[in-house]
């Protein structure tokens, strides 16, 4: 087994991790909600739960969306959102680099002992 970090960042009763992070951004790369909840095993429905939640609890706009018809609807990120996943990406990749070398103690424990 690989160790590795799970960061969840916890405010005003919400969380964001990674699964939220790697809704929003589906939704940058389908341009759908739809289509992002899909790719991340999940309905609709929840996906737009999810991204409700988070909206609520930050009073911030993360998707703007466009009603469907000929052109067809869609969903972009705001630039909040872009600046959310940014920040919460490198944050993630501070953290794995820090704890690298306790990882790396974890994983050789789970070895076993060296002879």
């Amino acid at each position: 087994m690989k160790t590795k970090l799970r960061l969840q960042i916890r405010f005003n009763e919400s969380v964001i991790g990674p699964g939220k992070i790697a809704l929003l951004e589906s939704v940058a790369e389908t341009g759908s909600i739809s289509a992002a909840g899909k790719a991340c095993g999940m309905t609709f429905r929840r996906a737009w739960q999810l991204i409700e939640t988070v909206q609520a609890a930050l009073g911030q706009h993360l998707v703007e969306t466009t009603v469907g018809g000929r052109g067809g609807g869609g969903a972009r990120l705001t630039p909040f959102a872009e600046e959310l996943i940014g920040h919460y990406r490198s944050l993630e990749k501070q953290a794995n680099n820090s704890a690298a070398p306790l990882f790396e103690l974890l994983d050789q424990a789970e070895a076993g002992p060296a002879d």
